[in-house]
This record gives structure tokens, C-alpha cells and sequence, in this order.
């Protein structure tokens, strides 16, 4: 764990003491806290999928690039659901099929 010196004015010492007394722990203590809080903060700024790493390049490849926009990513989505659904009725027909051949 790091070491770090900070110089205080007398003010700013006396609110350090009064919120440490008010919040019942030590200085670390709240100073990582205080830390933290604002380090997520910043993360808030973020998109939840900036703050995951960003896309997995995987995905992006061959992806149509105006999906962007909710209602292509509707049609794109669809699309997909129902050549999946096809696919599934194709293969129960061929099924029925075998079992009554």
C-alpha cells in the first residue's frame, strides 16, 4: 500500500476532522472512500460498455455498420429471430417426416 503526504490548510483540517468525527472512522479510511466515490463518478461518464473494456472486436466484424440505430438493430434482430424460427420449423418437418417414412 502507498505512502502520500498531503499538505492541508488549517480549513480544509478542520472539515477533515469534523467529517472523520461525524462518519466515526479514521482519515485513510474516509479518504479512500472519498477517493473511490469520485473515481466512480467519473466512471458514470462512461457507457456500460466502455467502463466493460469496450465491444470484443469478434462482434464488430461483418456487422452491418448502421446498426447504430435502434430501429436498424429491430429489423437486424428480426431478421435473425425468424431465420432461426425456420430453421427450427424446417427441421421438425423433416422429422415428422422420417418418423412417418
Amino acid at each position: 500500500m502507498g505512502l502520500i503526504a498531503v499538505r492541508l490548510d488549517a480549513e480544509t483540517e478542520a472539515h477533515l476532522a469534523d467529517i472523520v468525527a461525524h462518519e466515526k472512522t479514521d482519515k485513510s479510511e474516509l479518504i479512500r472512500r472519498l477517493i473511490n466515490a469520485r473515481w466512480l463518478s467519473l466512471q458514470a461518464d462512461q457507457t456500460l460498455v466502455a467502463r466493460m473494456g469496450g465491444h470484443p472486436q469478434h462482434l464488430l466484424q461483418g456487422a452491418d455498420p448502421n446498426l447504430s440505430e435502434r430501429s436498424n438493430r429491430k429489423k437486424a434482430i428480426a431478421a435473425r429471430l425468424q431465420a432461426q424460427a425456420d430453421r427450427e420449423s424446417t427441421e421438425q418437418k423433416s422429422e415428422v417426416t422420417t418418423i412417418e417414412s
